[in-house]
C-alpha cells in the first residue's frame, strides 16, 4: 500500500511518516517548506488552497492522510484572518478531495480537532453531540468535514475524520512547548489548587491511532474523537512534567475562582479557560467500534516527552 501524508515535515507529520515508513509502508511526503532530505518521494507545494495542482500526485495512492492546515497564529498579521483559515482548511482540504477521488484513491483520513466539539465540557464530548465550533480554525475544521462527507456520499470516497485534542510529545508546539519552558524556569506558580480535568493525548497514541484507521474496514465513513483515555488537572500535569524532569515543582494553592476572575480581568478568557476548565473525551467508540487501546499511559506519554526536555 502507498500512502500520501500532507503536512509530513510537521510536528505530527515528522512522527507519522517515520513510523509508517518503519512499519514497511511505502509514503510520499507532501511538505510546504523545503527541508534538506535525499526523499526522493517527496512533493514541495508553497500553498495548499483551492486552486493547488496535484496533477499525477496520486500515482498508485490508495490512502491520503491530511495533516496539514492553517492552525492558530498568534498576533496573526493577515486583514482578514477568517478567509485565511478557509482558504487552506476548508478549499485546499476539499480540492485535494476531489482531486484524489478522480485519480482513484480509496480513503482520506483528515485530522480536525476537538475544538469542532467545542472548547470546555460539561459532560465529556463524544461522536454524537452536535458540533459547536466557536473560533475560526475550529469552524474551518468543521465545514472541510461537512464538505468531505457530501463527497463521501456522491463518489464513494471512503472518509475518515479524527477530532484530537492538545497533542504533546518530543519536540512539542505551541501550549504545551510553553508550559513546559514555564516548568523548567523553577519558578513559584499559582496553580496548585487547580481541579479540573483536561483530555490530552501523546503523539505516538495518535500516530497509532491514524495508522489504525488505514486500512480498518469499520473506520469507513466514520468520526472518532480520540485522546489517551486519562483526564488530569492542571496542577497533576505540571507535577507530572516536573516529576519527569526530576523536579519538584513550587506550586501556590492560589484558589481556581481566584485565577479565573483574575485572567479574565486582564482580558484573558480564552488562557483561563485552557488553565482551569474542562475539555474531557470520551473516547468508547474508538474502543469498541474498532478495537483500539491507547499504547502509552499518560504517564509513559509525559515521561517520554521530557526525556530530551531536560536542561
Amino acid at each position: 500500500m502507498k500512502i500520501l501524508v500532507t503536512g509530513a515535515n510537521g510536528f505530527l507529520g515528522s512522527f507519522l511518516c517515520n513510523e509508517l515508513v518503519i512499519r514497511g509502508t511505502e509514503v510520499k511526503l507532501v511538505v510546504r517548506s523545503l527541508i534538506s532530505s535525499t526523499e526522493n518521494s517527496m512533493l514541495f507545494f508553497k500553498e495548499i488552497d483551492g486552486d493547488t495542482e496535484w496533477e499525477d500526485s496520486f500515482k498508485d495512492i490508495e490512502v491520503v492522510i491530511h495533516l496539514a492546515a492553517r492552525v492558530h497564529v498568534t498576533n496573526d498579521k493577515v486583514e482578514n484572518p477568517i478567509a485565511e483559515f478557509a482558504k487552506t482548511n476548508i478549499e485546499g482540504t476539499l480540492n485535494l478531495a476531489e482531486q484524489a477521488v478522480k485519480a482513484g484513491v480509496k480513503r482520506f483520513i483528515f485530522l480536525s480537532s476537538v475544538h469542532v466539539n467545542g472548547v470546555e465540557t460539561r459532560l465529556p464530548f463524544n461522536e454524537n453531540q452536535i458540533p459547536n465550533p466557536s473560533e475560526p480554525y475550529a469552524i474551518s475544521k468543521y465545514e472541510a468535514e461537512i464538505g468531505l462527507r457530501q463527497l463521501a456520499k456522491t463518489s464513494g470516497l471512503e472518509v475518515v475524520i479524527i477530532r484530537p485534542p492538545l497533542v504533546y510529545g518530543k519536540n512539542p508546539k505551541g501550549n504545551f512547548k510553553r508550559l513546559i519552558d514555564l516548568c523548567q524556569l523553577n519558578l513559584p506558580l499559582p496553580f496548585g489548587a487547580i481541579h479540573n480535568k483536561r483530555s490530552l493525548i501523546y503523539i505516538e497514541n495518535l500516530v497509532d491511532f491514524i495508522i489504525h484507521c488505514i486500512d480498518h474496514a469499520k473506520a469507513a465513513d466514520e468520526t472518532f474523537l480520540i485522546a489517551d483515555g486519562e483526564d488530569v488537572s492542571t496542577t497533576d500535569l505540571i507535577r507530572e512534567i516536573h516529576a519527569a524532569g526530576g523536579s519538584k515543582p513550587l506550586l501556590i494553592p492560589v484558589p481556581q475562582k481566584l485565577i479565573v476572575w483574575g485572567l479574565r480581568l486582564l482580558g484573558k478568557k480564552a488562557l483561563a479557560t485552557r488553565l482551569c476548565g474542562n475539555l474531557q473525551i470520551d473516547i468508547t467508540k474508538a474502543k469498541t467500534l474498532l478495537g483500539w487501546k491507547p499504547p502509552y499511559t499518560f504517564k509513559e506519554g509525559i515521561a517520554r516527552t521530557m526525556q530530551d526536555q531536560v536542561k
